[in-house]
């Protein structure tokens, strides 16, 4: 919390009481059928939870039942209610599977459903695969980017072969947890500073 302090000129007295807790999506970043995304998700909230520092909420985007960018009239009730639930948010911790050395095409798909509500806020990447998702995160980067979100540096990554029995049960090796911890500290102070921009 010592990154909000600064951030904001209060003590840790104060900080209770006159700086709003800021609302994070974890938004899990797969639809199909038999994904792991919602174990992962539950994770990352459970550590966060117990923080206590902000509050924390999983997005799943198969809830909203997008409709491909192009293909829909543009007023399904699920684009409504995808808007709404992002302007609700000061910043995302994207769960993020890796598919052919990227995204998923649904993450894809709900990132360009929205534009202005993404803008001037901060993101967090927690990706997995076999090369623990890195190349997908690097691709959500220079997507985030476009979109005027600020992702930060510390990248949580997970091993199909070392976090996940079977390839399908979670079990995240402990060293993840320091990691998971940092990647929100700088989510909170970025999702902060920038609120103060929009």
């Amino acid at each position: 919390m010592g990154l909000l302090n600064k951030l904001f000129g209060t003590s840790s007295k104060e900080e209770d009481t006159s700086v709003e807790k800021l609302n994070i999506g974890i938004i899990l970043g797969s639809t199909r059928q038999g994904r792991v995304s919602p174990q992962v998700g539950n994770w990352v909230k459970e550590i966060a939870d117990k923080r206590g520092d902000a509050n924390y909420e999983i997005v799943d985007i198969a809830d909203f039942k997008l409709p491909f960018v192009g293909e829909g009239t543009g007023e399904e009730p699920g684009l409504k209610a995808w808007s709404e639930k992002l302007s609700s948010l000061d910043g995302f911790v994207f769960i993020v599977q890796e598919y052919n050395h990227s995204i998923t095409g649904s993450l894809k798909n709900a990132l360009d459903s929205a534009r202005d509500e993404w803008n001037n806020k901060a993101a967090g990447i927690v990706s997995y695969g076999s090369t623990g998702g890195a190349r997908a995160a690097e691709h959500l980067r220079g997507i985030l980017g476009e979109l005027m979100v600020a992702d930060v540096r510390v990248h949580p990554t997970l091993s199909l072969f070392t976090d996940f029995e079977n390839f399908s049960q979670f079990k995240p090796v402990e060293l993840h947890l320091d990691n998971i911890n940092q990647m929100l500290d700088q989510v909170l102070a970025w999702s902060g500073a920038l609120k103060t921009i929009r």
